[in-house]
């Protein structure tokens, strides 16, 4: 098996993955996060089906990430617990979003999450996944395999999201009449900047009034040569993902802030920054370095909420 630090990372035009390969490998890097985070005292995600990923891919680098004595999260160079700040806050972006009138939940490159499985979703909740068909292959497999039963109508749909997944979305029963929740997580800094403006525009075209939008975003353009800097920097070893530049996976482009986009088009939006999620979900951090420090901010948690 090649060395994840062999491989080759770069990107190009309508490129695909599977879960060992380019994006793909970052869904099962959050998948061992949250297997770690599992472990915790108190955990701030609940995922008894992330281990079962990780495994099952047979990624011999993140299953010693989970054999380790004192396994921590594969994210150096990151707040601490990243992985588990970010999976609460969409977690409770579904769970208050169908708890007050959207009737169908839209998730956005799904990964390796299960959220379709384990919140407690009002009856009837439909809830789309859209991914990449390698992806949502190997997740239908393992998830069989673990007699997993989903607490939603879930539907998934195998596509790109690049390419038309409107009208893939609309074949699968989507009604753009009911108000939705949409989420984009750990998504949009690998599309380029004209498909992130897509993207959104096609979630504004088919949200009702009461629909609401949680996307992980950055505050104006990312400094992508400053997290490249950072993250060999803080790189330790015997973290897999320390092996792999994530940064040659990123789109270094001008692109349009997302919080100021929503809000142009009559959104109400809300933001934070993984310190922020940290404090109000009681979480303490230990002191970072003022650099890491710099990066987090960067990072921007938005909600937005059109108005009935």
């Amino acid at each position: 098996m090649t060395d994840i630090a062999d491989k080759d990372w770069s990107r190009s035009e309508g490129d695909s993955w599977d879960i060992v390969s380019s994006v793909g490998f970052t869904a099962l890097g959050v998948a061992a996060a949250r297997a770690v985070e599992n472990r915790q005292t108190e955990p701030l995600v609940r995922d008894p089906y992330a281990e079962h990923f990780v495994r099952a891919a047979g990624e011999p680098n993140l299953i010693g990430l989970l054999d380790s004595p004192e396994p921590q999260a594969p994210n150096p160079g990151t707040t601490p617990r990243h992985i588990g700040l970010r999976s609460r806050f969409f977690d409770e972006f579904f769970v208050n979003a169908t708890n007050s009138g959207c009737g169908q939940a839209v998730i956005l490159a799904a990964g390796l999450d299960v959220r379709a499985h384990r919140l407690p979703w009002p009856e009837g909740t439909k809830v789309f996944e859209l991914d990449q068909p390698q992806v949502l292959e190997f997740k239908d497999r393992v998830l069989a395999e673990h007699g997993a039963a989903p607490t939603s109508d879930r539907r998934e749909i195998a596509v790109d999201l690049r390419d038309d997944w409107p009208a893939a979305l609309l074949a699968a029963g989507f009604d753009p009449d009911v108000p939705t929740a949409w989420s984009a997580e750990g998504l949009i800094i690998y599309l380029p900047s004209a498909a992130q403006d897509l993207l959104f525009e096609r979630v504004v075209a088919l949200s009702a009034p009461g629909s609401q939008v949680a996307v992980e975003a950055t505050r104006g353009r990312p400094d992508i040569a400053k997290w490249g800097a950072m993250q060999k920097k803080y790189a330790d070893e015997s973290h897999p993902m320390s092996k792999v530049d994530i940064t040659s996976l990123f789109y270094d482009e001008e692109r349009a802030d997302v919080a100021e986009w929503f809000a142009a088009r009559g959104w109400t939006v809300q933001g934070a920054d993984a310190l922020e999620l940290a404090a109000t979900y009681g979480v303490e951090i230990p002191e970072l370095p003022e650099d890491v420090i710099e990066v987090v901010k960067q990072g921007n948690y938005v909600t937005a909420i059109l108005p009935s």
